[in-house]
């Protein structure tokens, strides 16, 4: 892992540094103010209540995912990307808001700014089109899985918000190793894209009880991610 020179925004005594953990692959701690995280945390909450409401997965061989899940633009289900939830209770998702969208741009230019071979990996212009809103109690994980239900190979934004968490982030071709593991604090963005795009990643733990103060939050972590699906309209 190369670490590298970054401000985080998050008022820490020792701010975490800036890291490319593998080609494609940034993390940028601290970098969503507190009032940003509010904002979202805020936008996160409405979109809960519906019309298609946060919930756990079920799998198709019949399991339950211990993350809660709501989307917006498209929703998400194993493994296509649709419309309506059929799997829920057949409403369509709120729409993708353009903000969210300038937010994503943001986020990848924050990331792959100085970073060699970045144009390849982040061709403009990025445009996000759903954004999968995964919570995480105490005792919720996600097991080792690709992001590769999206036809478009653009990168993944990924911000969280809350309680701390062990990030996985592995290889392209299994879930085994080598994997790199990192501490994902509140407000820190992870984007992955180019030779990382198809990475096998996962969350094997959540610390109870280390969300930073202000964020809008009384427990958990919030965690979301934005992409693009190629799927049109």
């Amino acid at each position: 892992m190369i670490a590298e020179t970054g401000a985080g925004a998050t008022g820490e005594l020792f701010p975490r540094p800036r890291a490319i953990v593998a080609p494609g692959a940034v993390h940028v701690p601290g970098w969503l103010t507190l009032e940003r995280q509010r904002e979202l945390v805020a936008a996160c909450r409405a979109w809960a209540a519906g019309p298609v409401p946060m919930r756990h997965t079920r799998l198709p061989r019949g399991g339950v995912m211990s993350v809660q899940t709501v989307c917006v633009g498209w929703h998400w289900q194993p493994y296509r990307y649709t419309r309506a939830a059929g799997d829920v209770n057949g409403e369509h998702v709120v729409d993708f808001p353009e903000w969210l969208g300038d937010l994503g741009r943001e986020a990848v230019a924050a990331a792959y700014e100085g970073v060699p071979g970045a144009e390849s990996y982040a061709p403009e212009p990025y445009r996000p089109d759903t954004a999968v809103v995964n919570f995480y109690d105490g005792t919720a994980k996600m097991g080792m899985h690709q992001d590769k239900d999206e036809k478009s190979r653009a990168p993944v934004v990924s911000l969280s918000i809350g309680d701390r968490c062990l990030f996985r982030f592995g290889n392209t071709e299994d879930r085994g190793r080598p994997y790199t593991d990192v501490e994902l604090g509140s407000g820190d963005l992870f984007v992955f894209g180019g030779p990382s795009r198809l990475a096998h990643h996962a969350v094997p733990k959540v610390y109870p009880g280390t969300a930073a103060a202000g964020t809008g939050m009384s427990g958990g972590r919030l965690n979301i991610t934005l992409r693009e699906t190629g799927l049109g309209t």
